[in-house]
């Protein structure tokens, strides 16, 4: 993503906030917001950067990463941040990041901090490709954990035209066949709140490397990730392992 296009996402997701003032937040965000989605006000949000790191240039990224760490999660909006690393490192995107916010309007209010968007919009000068989207969470599954899994295993997901209810249909038919497995720890839905591509973001946390191999080999489960080409309209995986940089991890 060019860093054009990286600052106008940032500026849809705050819907203008930050030219009509902290005080309008609410009003300029509930104008603002897609017809399906009347009770995402109240339902967590994860704003979601996927990164790929300048070719050699990871430590550098790196090392800016930690001179704006203590900015980035000294506000009370955001409740944690997090940040992986592809385990496959030649793939792309190289890096997630994750901020989590209690519900949308904390996210609004966060993003409208002038050093926070001032950090944000910087990010295309420090990564060769980025993307950022605003994801609210589901109830789909309810299988979470409080602690810091150190192997993410992520599904993005685009909804077939017309055929979002049907999807979600079939999700619900397998809900227990995926969170049933003792080596999964929490698993999290989530919609993308401007019901861009990528339509859904789907999370699932592990222990361990081993533990999430021998989840993912379950005969049920890799039958149920074998329909995704005829369920979907598109889909993608990534396996991420968790770092280090953020204290709110």
């Amino acid at each position: 993503m060019s860093k054009v296009n990286f600052i106008f996402s940032l500026i849809l997701i705050v819907s203008v906030i930050g030219l009509t003032g902290c005080e309008r937040v609410q009003d300029v965000v509930i104008d603002s917001m897609p017809e399906d989605t009347d009770d995402s006000m109240g339902a967590p949000v994860k704003l979601v950067l996927l990164i790929d790191y300048p070719e050699d240039g990871k430590d550098d990224y790196i090392a800016w990463v930690s001179s704006v760490a203590a900015t980035l999660q000294a506000p009370d909006e955001v409740t944690r941040i997090r940040s992986y690393d592809n385990e496959d490192p030649t793939m792309s995107p190289n890096r997630l990041v994750e901020f989590e916010f209690n519900n949308f309007l904390d996210a609004a209010s966060y993003l409208n901090r002038t050093d926070i968007s001032e950090i944000l919009i910087d990010i295309p000068n420090h990564t060769s490709n980025n993307t950022v989207y605003t994801f609210i969470q589901r109830s789909d599954y309810d299988k979470s954990g409080e602690g810091n899994y150190p192997i993410k295993y992520i599904i993005l997901v685009n909804y077939p035209l017309g055929g979002k209810q049907a999807y979600l249909d079939w999700v619900a038919s397998n809900s227990s066949a995926l969170t049933d497995p003792p080596e999964l720890k929490a698993i999290a839905s989530y919609d993308n709140f401007y019901g861009e591509s990528w339509h859904r973001f789907v999370q699932f946390e592990f222990a361990s490397r081993e533990e999430s191999e021998v989840y993912e080999a379950r005969e049920d489960l890799q039958a149920i990730k074998a329909q995704l080409d005829t369920r979907t309209a598109g889909w993608a995986e990534h396996t991420f392992e968790l770092r280090s940089d953020y204290i709110n991890e």
